[in-house]
């Protein structure tokens, strides 16, 4: 072998007899060397190592009692639900946002929640309150679908969402219709929107955020109009 031979070579190398100290400095000098750092064994190397010896500890109990069977069948059961579950319900978040539609009161949109309130938020910095009101109003319905209170989905109005949210958040009921007419009027009616209405929706989104729904049944898709 090439590393056996270098290091032969530098024990053939050495002019005089060292001392233990220095013979130890030396054949870690050596064993630094980029040749021998890379026959080392890598993390991958150790833990594919720990898989397999784990395996391997899985073998039959001998016996005829079924007592040392348990722990090997006890691992095989809670291995087959992990794999089970994985594969009918998928990973519990990628699977949520997955099931969400991208259609948003006649939009394309896939954002975020979080994305929606921030554009708001940056829109209403520049006093651009129409379009951080429909940003903010989207922002609540996506995270209402987020949480898998309700879902909108496509064809759904604003008015529509905000009567199955009412259902809900029973004591929400005004403001999610006044949020619904705040947005239709700036989405589809032309009206100029305000400070005082984006404000009032950006309250009512925060609120709704941490608040918990009167029912924990699975989201329906709200009623079209």
């Amino acid at each position: 072998m090439s590393g056996g031979w270098g290091l032969d070579a530098v024990v053939r190398g050495i002019p005089v007899d060292p001392d233990a100290p220095e013979a130890q400095r030396w054949l870690r000098e050596e064993l630094a060397k980029a040749p021998y750092q890379a026959a080392r064994p890598t993390w991958f190397d150790r833990v594919s190592s720990a898989v397999l010896d784990w395996f391997g500890s899985l073998s039959a109990p001998s016996g005829d009692g079924l007592t040392g069977w348990i722990p090997l069948i006890v691992t095989v059961v809670l291995a087959a639900v992990v794999v089970a579950a994985l594969l009918i319900f998928g990973l519990p978040r990628l699977n949520r946002r997955s099931r969400l539609p991208a259609d948003l009161f006649g939009v394309d949109d896939r954002r975020s929640a979080a994305d929606l309130r921030r554009a708001a938020l940056g829109a209403a910095a520049n006093r651009e309150w129409s379009l951080a009101s429909a940003e903010m109003f989207r922002a609540l319905a996506r995270g209402l679908s987020e949480r898998t209170i309700l879902v909108a989905v496509p064809g759904t109005t604003a008015h529509s969402f905000a009567a199955q949210a009412a259902e809900a958040f029973p004591g929400e009921q005004g403001r999610l219709a006044e949020a619904a007419e705040t947005f239709d009027g700036v989405r589809y009616l032309g009206e100029a929107g305000t400070e005082a209405r984006f404000l009032a929706l950006a309250a009512l989104e925060s609120d709704l955020r941490s608040a918990r729904p009167s029912h924990s049944e699975d989201p329906a898709p709200t009623a079209l109009s």
